[in-house]
């Protein structure tokens, strides 16, 4: 099998790039052209969303549903309006869809003014959708960008109340989704024991695995009828980048952890899912001379430059795992070492790499975030942790951690009885997550080192662990280079169940882990939520807003154990600090 090279990657977005309609403003009145379209019975079953803004343009989509069993194209009119009520419009257009493109449309509405709210809905066969709010990047200086970020929406696994609470915030310029915005799993697979009890069951005709164009189009079609995250799209325009659940768990270049024999050729299902994926978000396609990429640059002014990257599927080599270093004689530490610091191990690609580190050195705003799945920080906990890892409820992990924990506070007061037996439980230390940076340190290392050289004030923000965390980031000289902020879930389950803690157990993990991982600042190891980053030209303040439940249709916002967290620009001061009073 190869890799998805130019030729792939061309065949995945063609269909996408086709349903791309360019509107530059008026071009009539909102309406579905055709009398044999005002007939069908159709609906907008699943809202509206905007996606992808640049100062002077947006992407605009919805999904008409046909209700009569017809398969002819339909035609589909928008609008955009400077208010809600529409009488102000600034463009307006008609285009068909159809079974093609799974009855989908995009249009990237351009000539529009930086840093403007507009309004936009669609009409087919004299039925209107929803109606949805956007707005366009700021242009020159501007004093605040606001972000919510978010990541791992598993529709089986609970109810999307913090897609709800994210709609809810106020002054939000983009909504960052950091990927698994679908799951590919079936009934009865990952997290969803509870799904017949919550009404969140898949579909007769979509209850398994998803491998075909036909079965990912429908996962996204479940996905899309849920109203909470219909309300965030029709809030905000999203910014999105897909991680591995889009296509398979732990998805690498050529191949993905849950891709098993029997289930066809990898490189068609990816095709498949890329494809599906095109089709369902507001992304903007890759333009005709740049096709093979979905990595790309958001520009909020002086202020902030966003780097959304693709750490999955284009420069991704297959993930290291322990059980290829443990053999009879134990854990081969020198073997395991040489492959993970390997200078050829890459995980964004050489053509990528090349592409962020221009854009780092070509960007003058104030703050280089980087949108991206996975952790960047370095989470090396005691080795000895491992065995208690892979046997997560086994019991000894709450009394080992204890010891760890109490090994080092010794040490970190300059204990002078410690033995070297006990130093060395806490200093041999290994990867907790070989899917994250943690398994390609020698590209983590030439990334950080050239935000470092080029004096940038670095903002990583993640997703894919289901949990919040905060790391402090540094070169392994220990050069402060930025922070990194990471959002818990929308639903999926985090460490409290692959841990086997207890709700009383919870506060002891977090404490215990932050005080072994040098450089972690912050965890929440059991709650659901999202993350607003608010970026000023003073600082950059990560506030963690987490929901009660997933598992009921009432909710709250969990006020309690709201977490929030800033740092400050310029070269002596990339650590995280508390926020002000």
């Amino acid at each position: 099998m190869s890799g998805l090279n130019r030729r792939d990657f061309l065949r995945a977005s063609a269909l996408a790039v086709g349903t791309i309609v360019v509107s530059s403003g008026l071009q009539g009145c909102l309406s579905s052209s055709s009398s044999d379209d005002a007939a069908r019975e159709l609906s907008f079953n699943h809202g509206v969303a905007s996606g992808d803004p640049l100062a002077d343009r947006v992407i605009i989509w919805t999904r008409v549903t046909p209700l009569d069993g017809r398969s002819a194209d339909i035609s589909v009119g928008w609008e955009i309006a400077t208010d809600a009520a529409f009488t102000d419009l600034v463009h307006s257009g008609t285009a068909t869809t159809g079974a093609a493109r799974d009855y989908t449309l995009k249009v990237d509405a351009q000539n529009l003014l930086p840093g403007t709210t507009y309004y936009y809905r669609f009409k087919a066969a004299d039925v209107i959708s929803p109606v949805g709010r956007m707005k366009t990047l700021p242009a020159g200086s501007i004093d605040q960008v606001r972000f919510a970020v978010m990541s791992c929406s598993n529709y089986p696994a609970g109810y999307f109340h913090v897609y709800a609470a994210a709609a809810a915030e106020s002054e939000l310029d983009a909504v960052i989704h950091l990927g698994d915005y679908i799951y590919e799993y079936g009934n009865g697979g990952y997290a969803t024991e509870d799904a017949a009890a919550l009404g969140r069951l898949l579909p007769d005709n979509n209850a398994g695995e998803i491998l075909t164009l036909t079965d990912y189009r429908r996962r996204y079609a479940l996905y899309r009828t849920d109203t909470d995250l219909q309300s965030l799209h029709a809030a905000a325009p999203f910014i999105a980048v897909w991680d591995d659940h889009e296509v398979a768990n732990d998805t690498w270049r050529d191949g993905a952890e849950n891709h098993n024999e029997g289930e066809g050729d990898f490189t068609a299902r990816k095709l498949a899912a890329l494809q599906a994926y095109f089709e369902w978000m507001p992304v903007r396609p890759a333009s005709a001379n740049d096709e093979e990429t979905i990595y790309r640059r958001f520009d909020f002014g002086d202020l902030v430059s966003l780097h959304m990257l693709d750490t999955r599927i284009i420069g991704r080599d297959e993930q290291l795992d322990y059980a290829n270093y443990i053999g009879a004689s134990g854990f081969d530490a020198t073997a395991f070492a040489a492959d993970v610091s390997d200078s050829n191990r890459t995980l964004l690609g050489q053509t990528q790499l090349n592409w962020l580190q221009t854009q780092l050195a070509t960007s003058t705003a104030i703050w280089q975030v980087l949108g991206q799945q996975i952790l960047m920080g370095r989470m090396l906990l005691p080795a000895e942790m491992l065995t208690a890892l892979q046997s997560p409820g086994s019991g000894d992990l709450t009394t080992m951690l204890t010891e760890l924990v109490t090994i080092k506070l010794r040490r970190q007061a300059g204990d002078p009885t410690l033995t070297s037996e006990e130093i060395a439980r806490i200093e041999t230390v290994i990867p907790y997550n070989l899917d994250a940076w943690d398994g390609y340190a020698y590209e983590r290392e030439v990334l950080l080192g050239t935000a470092r050289g080029l004096n940038q004030n670095l903002i990583v923000l993640a997703g894919d662990t289901h949990n919040a965390w905060a790391n402090n980031l540094a070169t392994l000289s220990g050069d402060a280079v930025g922070v990194e902020f990471a959002t818990a879930s929308v639903s999926s389950p985090g460490l409290e169940e692959y841990l086997g803690l207890s709700d009383a157990e919870v506060p002891g993990a977090e404490q215990a882990i932050t005080t072994l991982v040098d450089g972690l600042e912050y965890l929440n190891a059991n709650q659901r939520g999202y993350l607003v980053v608010t970026f000023t030209t003073n600082d950059a303040v990560a506030d963690w807003r987490f929901v009660d439940t997933v598992k009921s249709s009432t909710w709250n916002l969990d006020t309690s154990r709201a977490k929030s967290l800033r740092t400050l620009p310029g070269a002596a001061n990339r650590v995280l600090v508390p926020t002000l009073s």
